[in-house]
């Protein structure tokens, strides 16, 4: 397949983009975002297809695409994405974007039948197409530039099928009388916002080996895993990026309380001793036997 694309980057660019756009009726968009390493999800990546092109615009630069906004709000401009839940919650978390007039092919596969429904999975059931896409693509690193050659190939792909699917699948649910439970699946997810995480008071209790820890210990252990929380939050870092389910349990453990032992007992990098061994220390001295 020839890709066609355009790396939206300049106030000519943007232009050209803006009026393309605003002559069609029908789009296919989706977004990239690492929901792996930030504690709050980063938006990295807008795709938007238009007919044979499709533009890219970058959430990390300063490039004005307010514009959107008024084209995802326009009842006379078709939406075509695939499990559009979190492109809409990170749009309106960002830009106060709301949605109107959408069609959804993963709920669309679902009303139908449909058990898998992978982007992958339906095109291949429905378009007969099969694409390989790399799980490592998946959680590569899209906030870092310039993206490589197979992370905008992954991104265009997500968005290149999308007109074809959505002939199909709105064909097949005409075809068997299921347009309006398609068409209120799909309204239901123009409400869709983005909440911040929350902590699970007895969250600790699921960190794999809390089983192996007596009561003196668990108590340390619910006691780090509400600071790692917070830490996560305030840094927005993924929480095993501060520390791991491991880390947990092994400084619940842990019986000599200073930075020193932790650093000998090689439970922490260097790295980490530096940056929380303080913190960690302060916690574990107020549960001391």
């Amino acid at each position: 397949m020839n890709i066609k694309w355009i790396w939206i980057d300049t106030e000519k660019k943007r232009e050209k983009a803006r009026n393309h756009i605003g002559t069609l009726s029908l789009i296919g968009m989706d977004t990239e975002y690492d929901s792996f390493r930030y504690f709050r999800e980063k938006l990295c990546l807008i795709q938007i297809a238009a007919g044979p092109v499709t533009y890219l615009f970058d959430p990390l630069d300063t490039t004005d695409i307010t514009f959107l906004g008024k084209v995802f709000a326009d009842q006379n401009v078709l939406k075509i994405m695939h499990a559009c839940d979190n492109d809409i919650r990170l749009l309106n978390r960002d830009y106060g974007f709301k949605f109107k007039n959408i069609f959804d092919t993963h709920r669309a596969a679902s009303i139908l039948g449909s058990t898998s429904l992978s982007l992958t999975s339906v095109i291949l059931e429905y378009l007969g197409v099969e694409l390989e896409k790399s799980k490592s693509i998946q959680r590569s690193l899209w906030d870092k530039r310039p993206l490589t050659e197979e992370q905008i190939t992954y991104a265009v792909y997500d968005t290149d099928y999308l007109m074809d699917l959505y002939l199909k699948l709105k064909q097949e649910l005409t075809r068997r009388g299921l347009e309006e439970k398609a068409r209120e699946a799909f309204d239901k997810l123009l409400s869709a916002r983005w909440t911040e995480k929350t902590l699970n008071p007895d969250g600790y209790l699921k960190v794999k080996g809390c089983e192996t820890l007596n009561g003196f210990q668990r108590v340390r252990l619910k006691a780090l895993f509400r600071w790692r929380f917070e830490k996560a939050k305030k840094t927005n870092r993924a929480r095993f990026l501060v520390l791991s389910d491991k880390n947990l349990i092994d400084l619940s453990k842990i019986s000599t309380i200073n930075t020193g032992s932790i650093d000998e007992a090689g439970i922490l990098s260097p790295q980490k001793v530096r940056d929380y061994g303080k913190e960690i220390t302060r916690i574990l001295s107020d549960y001391t036997l």
